[in-house]
Order: C-alpha cells, then sequence, then structure tokens
C-alpha cells in the first residue's frame, strides 16, 4: 500500500533530550552527568526512563514534581536549538513529498503547545497528555490511526525506541520506521525484535522522503 501519513515520536526522535534531562538535574540538585548515567543505566536494564528520578529521590512523583516546577517558574522549555538539526528539513521534505505529517509522542499537554509553538512543518501536534493514554498501550496507537489520514498500512510511525515505538506501532498494524539516535535508538539498532518490526531502519529524518514517497 502507498504511504499516506508520517507521524513521529517527539524525545530522541524530532528532539535531542540534553536539555529535558539537564532541567531535571538541576532541579534535583544533582550534576548533569549523574543523571545522565543514570538514565543509560536503567535504559539498559530495560526499565522506564524516570526510574532514573526515582534512584535518585525515592519516592519521586512525576505528575506533582512537574507542577512543583511550573509553580516555581521552571516548567518545560522547548526551544529551535533543542530539534536535532535533520528535524525541520526532514519533516518539511516530506510534506513537500506529499505526505500527511504528524507528531504524537509520550508528553505532557503542555509539551505540545511549545512544539506548536515553533512552527514546525507538520499537519498536526499531538501528546499522552492529550490523549490519555501513552505508548506502549495499544490505545496510544489507535488514537493515531483515528487521527493520522490512511488505513493502519498507510501510516508510518517513526521512532527510536523498540518497545515503545517499534513494536507496539507494529502491533497495531502501522509500518514502522527505526530512527538509529540516542541512547535507546543506538543500543537497541541491532536487536532481532527491533529489526523484525521494522520496515525501514535510518539514521536521519532527511532518509526517510526518498524512501516513503
Amino acid at each position: 500500500m502507498p504511504i499516506r501519513s508520517v507521524v513521529f515520536d517527539v524525545g530522541e526522535t524530532l528532539m535531542d533530550d540534553t536539555t529535558f534531562w539537564g532541567s531535571w538535574a538541576d532541579w534535583l540538585g544533582v550534576p548533569r552527568h549523574t543523571l545522565a548515567v543514570l538514565v543509560g543505566t536503567v535504559t539498559a536494564l530495560g526499565q522506564d526512563n524516570a526510574e532514573a528520578l526515582r534512584l535518585i529521590r525515592p519516592g519521586f512523583d512525576l505528575v506533582a514534581e512537574r507542577q512543583a516546577r511550573e509553580d516555581a517558574g521552571k516548567g518545560e522549555s522547548i526551544s529551535e536549538a533543542d530539534l536535532y538539526p535533520d528535524a525541520r528539513p526532514g519533516l518539511a521534505a516530506l510534506r513537500a513529498a506529499g505526505l500527511w505529517v504528524g507528531i504524537a509522542g509520550n508528553q505532557t499537554a503542555r509539551t505540545a503547545e511549545l512544539l506548536a509553538d515553533l512552527d514546525l512543518p507538520v499537519d498536526a501536534i499531538a501528546t499522552s497528555g492529550q490523549w490519555g493514554v501513552a505508548k506502549p498501550d495499544p490505545g496510544f496507537f489507535a488514537r493515531v490511526v483515528d487521527w493520522a489520514p490512511g488505513s493502519p498500512d498507510e501510516i508510518v510511525y517513526v521512532g527510536d525506541h523498540r518497545d515503545n515505538d517499534i513494536i507496539a506501532a507494529k502491533a497495531s498494524g502501522l509500518r514502522t520506521a527505526h530512527l538509529r539516535r540516542g541512547p535507546w535508538g543506538y543500543l537497541q539498532a541491532d536487536d532481532p525484535d527491533l529489526k523484525a518490526n521494522a520496515d525501514w531502519q535510518v539514521d536521519s529524518i532527511t532518509d526517510l522522503p526518498p524512501l516513503l514517497s
């Protein structure tokens, strides 16, 4: 089937998470390198990356801490500098090829607002915070299918994470592109389960337009 829509994950797909994790390290009062190593460690163990925050502060409540940061004027922020260099030109090239382009990841509703402020060349933006369901829950990808034009096999989901992005999207009938980027993207790149579920594997978003158009 021809591809009609391409939907992108956010963290370590379109956006470099250095600022994101650095801001959490600053909030928790630990060196940025310490948190970076802990995130890498829990990733290698197959755990949710939020576990790195709980190692620093046992009983860490992510929702409550996010609100505390907002109340303190140190909430979420995203700037052009946080985007990977290939994000904007890659998205624009996909749209120029006639494809519908969306962004949908496991982020807060506030992240959707911040991404919208960047005026990216996309048709729509959504987050798990807005939808009330997060990857790898099949309900997240059911929302993607309802949201993006085309049947499931006409929609490509692009991400860096084996379980949350590639395997979960494939199980919901979507086609998948694994982006070899970020801790998860590199660590899991040669994993047999990932390769069995990825229709394409690329090193850059700009590799996608000639493959999908």
